[in-house]
């Protein structure tokens, strides 16, 4: 007996697949894109062949992110909050903080001992902070994603960013870069806002 956990997500749509003692049998995480369905049945499919199950064999669907009406075959629909909680719960009992950031919003959980969410935090009226915010510095600054972290090692200046909203955030680093900005500066000023 197997269970799927569905996220569609605005950048990603993940799947988990777990057996009943909660193991992670296989999990796939492909860009959500224009057609959030195609994205369900392919994220699915790609759980059930890296696990070698059959459909047939789901014992329950669960579905959460701002697409969980998408997922037709649910069993249930939980929020991202939720799920958040009782993910961290099992797989690191101790936290009390959780930050999500993700494509169009970022949230903060405060959790109790148990793993219940007391209070949380929502920004999703701007972009800012989240994860298309740093696609597009990323995007600006001709690099991956994943390097913007390391990326203002050594950097010197003191850079101050004047906007925080993604699109004039992007101009400006634009604009930095065509005056000859370094791009660790450019990130040091990121970090900092």
């Amino acid at each position: 007996m197997v269970f799927l956990g569905i996220d569609i997500g605005s950048l990603s749509c993940d799947a988990v697949l777990i057996d009943e003692e909660k193991n992670i049998l296989s999990y796939s995480v492909i860009p959500t894109g224009a057609k959030n369905i195609e994205a369900i049945a392919q994220a699915k499919k790609n759980v059930l062949d890296a696990a070698g199950v059959m459909e047939k064999d789901i014992q329950y669907i669960i579905a959460t992110g701002y697409g969980r009406t998408r997922v037709k075959e649910r069993d249930g629909a939980v929020t991202e909050i939720t799920c958040h909680a009782k993910g961290i719960k099992h797989m690191i009992p101790d936290t009390r903080i959780l930050i999500d950031i993700g494509g169009q919003d970022s949230k903060a959980l405060c959790l109790d001992p148990d793993g219940n969410v007391v209070d949380f935090a929502m920004n999703d009226k701007c972009a800012a902070g989240t994860g298309r915010f740093l696609e597009a510095m990323a995007r600006a600054l001709e690099v991956d994603i994943n390097q913007l972290g390391d990326l203002d090692k050594g950097a010197t200046s003191d850079l101050v960013l004047s906007s925080m909203c993604t699109v004039f955030a992007e101009s400006e680093v634009v604009s930095l870069i065509a005056s000859g900005t370094e791009q660790k500066e450019i990130a040091k000023g990121l970090n900092r806002a």
